[in-house]
């Protein structure tokens, strides 16, 4: 199943990002889970959040794949929603 990482950073928290973007984007490229993943950016192009889409069996497996992100384990999020996702094109 396809499921939607939507995930926006807590205020001020750009410098936990960089500390931890190296681990994160080398999480991200350790399996097959993620098909697409990216920041989200402000109007002045910052970075505030991420968007990954996660290909899991199931919800429990994107909630354990989401707890490991080292984004996550830094706090860097304010919030984090796991949506199931269907793509329709692409």
């Amino acid at each position: 199943m396809l499921v939607a990482l939507i995930a926006r950073d807590k205020p001020g928290a750009l410098p936990v990002r960089q500390e931890n973007r190296p681990a994160h984007v080398a999480y991200l490229k350790s399996g097959d889970t993620v098909q697409q993943a990216g920041p989200l950016l402000d109007d002045a192009g910052q970075m505030i959040g991420s968007l990954v889409i996660l290909d899991v069996p199931d919800m429990d497996a994107a909630r354990q794949w989401a707890a490991a992100d080292p984004y996550a384990k830094a706090g860097l999020f304010e919030t984090a929603e796991l949506i199931p996702w269907n793509r329709v094109i692409g």
